[in-house]
């Protein structure tokens, strides 16, 4: 088993080279059921299980959803799933923030064990979340016995509508550009690109179901990851381990896919309360320990 063991120089982790393509294959194919990368639960496997933790963890994030998030959206997009309507109101209420992000990271939470608490809080507030939409039965969840589409969508001054062959779904387009911006900012300090916090939101304060929110978060966290790890790259001390990441990512792409299969047939509640309790216990021991 040595001979698997593979030091990388970016980050000077030393691990199976097996280890992280399969961790993230797990991770990614539970998670994605929800329209998230997993790149959140990333973030502490690294930090905890591979010791890495100096700012390039935040960026080798991003390399893990570059290279991982398009399995899904090209899924998404066969089933006609993605709403454009939301996905360009999240994206660009979150790109200003990407830049904010990145002065917060490298100027307030460039130590450790600050940016461990700050990981905490956002994990915390994830699962909390996460538990919330996990107990409360969104419109659509009991939609398992086929895709459901999007027939046509509409976006006016006082709102959005997205038509499905079931229902139709109203959001407000000014919460949701506010709330991304937010997300843009913590997002890119934390080291993903906001679809695990975005996606809660808009199942638990707008009120849309799973399967129309999956495709938007996935494909702006997919955009909002590239720009970020542009940003990020240019700055040697913050630079991602390409490789860790990649290794990541092709796990990940995998994962993705499978998730976003087998998304009707697994009760959404049951993965997110599983899911929220397990980001609240992470989150306890960043904070108290």
């Amino acid at each position: 088993m040595e001979y698997f063991i593979f030091l990388f120089p970016i980050s000077g982790v030393k691990t199976y080279i097996f280890l992280p393509p399969l961790v993230m294959l797990a991770i990614s194919s539970i998670v994605s059921i929800g329209g998230v990368s997993g790149a959140f639960v990333l973030l502490p496997f690294q930090m905890s299980v591979l010791g890495y933790t100096n700012p390039g963890v935040t960026a080798t994030n991003f390399i893990y959803n570059i290279i991982s998030i398009p399995s899904g959206i090209y899924r998404y997009i066969k089933n006609k799933q993605i709403s454009w309507t939301l996905f360009f109101t999240i994206m660009f209420g979150t790109l200003p923030g990407i830049f904010i992000g990145y002065y917060i990271r490298t100027k307030f939470l460039f130590e450790p064990a600050r940016f461990k608490i700050f990981v905490g809080c956002i994990l915390g507030i994830l699962g909390i979340k996460t538990i919330h939409s996990g107990l409360t039965k969104n419109q659509g969840d009991d939609q398992r016995d086929g895709i459901v589409s999007i027939e046509k969508e509409k976006a006016g001054i006082f709102g959005c509508k997205i038509y499905t062959n079931n229902k139709v779904y109203k959001y407000s387009p000014y919460l949701l550009a506010i709330a991304s911006f937010l997300v843009g900012i913590a997002g890119t300090a934390y080291g993903i690109g906001g679809g695990a916090i975005i996606a809660p939101f808009c199942v638990s304060i707008l009120g849309l179901p799973v399967f129309l929110v999956s495709g938007a978060a996935l494909f702006s966290t997919w955009i909002n990851s590239v720009i970020a790890a542009m940003v990020y790259s240019f700055n040697s001390a913050t630079t991602p381990d390409w490789l860790l990441g990649a290794l990541f990512g092709i796990g990940g792409m995998i994962g993705i896919y499978t998730g976003t299969y087998i998304q009707r047939y697994v009760p959404d509640n049951m993965v997110k309360n599983i899911l929220g309790i397990v980001l609240l216990f992470i989150s306890s021991k960043y904070i108290l320990f």
